[in-house]
């Protein structure tokens, strides 16, 4: 057999494989039909390939996935980041009008055209930074056709950039201010959920759970009413205030909670119990300043596998690199540098249901690699603010460096 690409020599494989991160000292990749082929012994002799691509002093890793963004979005935020610098909370700002709802404002007023190319802007900068795969949320937009406005955005990007794109539907992330509370979680209801299905445009539905946001008891019944269209389930849970989130993420059987900076013992229990994922935003927790921090240490007990993503959005995470968003978790949420790496590869694609098919270097997965610039695999975390992709493969396909 003649092979599509065959990576050689590279000084360290991490495979994510097994319960740490997989190292093979010296080794090869051998990569057919966009999917891994195999996984061998440094320099594999007799292997006939198509492309030859030398990783003599590289390190090579699955491609970054990041499980919760929030990228296709108008207008910018940095006076409220002035206004928190000067010791405002980024609660009360929301109170009052601003934080989610002032996005909403711009999203709204912005064309098709003009989301979809600040989103792509964006894409191509996570790219340089290794990540292959982005979930994308909606909520934006709080009327039926500003959220049809975001997910066709998605869709579009998704048939133009080289990630793989997952879009998810947050209708419920606020009220908008024209509408009362009721009126508006039975429309997210009765007539979002039914068009986002029905055109096929979301794979998760998401909702705000949370102090300032929805209820539990109304988050329970948008989420039961995406179950039953069909569609996965995530929930914003404990981020602001313990509201039993965490709880009814296990309750409800989503595949995902996140942020969970104050969830409780027992929902943590339950979500283990359960089988969801957390998702930790540590980078949320540095932008915003926040004091408190997640449980991790009970999860890590637990056996939960932690994902980490980046939570890019203009209001209280403008971060888009997730080395950077790993190191905020090992520097302050107090992940260990396995469990940070883990985050942003295998256990971010459990996070949105993929770990079948990317997060690890395992043959019958595709074939989305990074070779880094490093002498180990420690220096992605411990030079966060250095950029050590050299190249990204995707499916099998160089698209970004060499």
């Amino acid at each position: 057999m003649i092979f599509d690409l065959h990576i050689r020599n590279a000084s360290q494989i991490v495979t994510m494989e097994g319960d740490g991160l997989g190292v093979i000292e010296g080794g090869d990749i051998i990569i057919h039909d966009g999917k891994i082929s195999q996984v061998c012994g440094a320099d594999k002799k007799g292997c006939n390939a198509e492309q030859v691509l030398d990783a003599a002093g590289k390190v090579v890793m699955p491609g970054f996935i990041d499980c919760h963004t929030h990228l296709v979005f108008g207008g910018s935020r940095a006076q409220e980041f002035a206004r928190r610098m000067e010791g405002e909370g980024y609660a009360d700002i929301a109170r009052e009008g601003g934080g989610i709802l002032s996005t909403v404002k711009a999203t709204r007023h912005a064309t098709f055209e003009e989301l979809y190319d600040r989103a792509a802007a964006w894409l191509r900068l996570m790219l340089h930074w290794g990540t292959t795969t982005v979930e994308i949320k909606s909520g934006y937009g709080l009327t039926l056709a500003d959220e049809l406005k975001q997910l066709s955005v998605i869709r579009s990007l998704a048939q133009e950039v080289p990630q793989t794109l997952v879009p998810t539907f947050l209708g419920a992330h606020a009220v908008p201010p024209e509408m009362k509370r009721e009126e508006y979680v039975k429309e997210v209801i009765n007539l979002m959920l039914p068009e986002v299905a029905g055109k096929g445009l979301a794979e998760f539905v998401d909702v705000f759970c949370d102090s300032i946001a929805f209820t539990n008891a109304e988050t329970r019944r948008i989420l039961t009413k995406a179950r039953e269209l069909g569609m996965g389930i995530k929930l914003h849970a404990d981020e602001i205030a313990d509201t039993g989130g965490a709880k009814l993420a296990a309750e409800l059987g989503a595949i995902s909670a996140e942020h969970l900076v104050k969830a409780s013992e027992e929902g943590l229990r339950a979500m283990a119990q359960a089988g969801v994922v957390p998702v930790l935003l540590p980078a949320t927790t540095f932008f915003l300043r926040e004091e408190a921090r997640p449980n991790v240490k009970l999860m890590r007990e637990l056996g939960m596998p932690m994902a980490v993503a980046t939570d890019f959005n203009p209001g209280s995470s403008t971060v888009y690199a997730l080395p950077f968003a790993a190191a905020c978790g090992a520097l302050l949420d107090g992940l260990t540098l396995p469990e940070a790496l883990r985050g942003i590869t295998i256990n971010a694609a459990r996070a949105i249901g993929m770990h079948d098919k990317v997060g690890s270097i395992k043959p019958g997965k595709y074939a989305d690699l990074l070779l880094l610039d490093a002498d180990s695999w420690e220096e992605l975390v411990y030079l966060f603010n250095h950029n050590s992709i050299h190249t990204v493969i995707k499916n099998g396909e160089v698209v970004c460096g060499v």
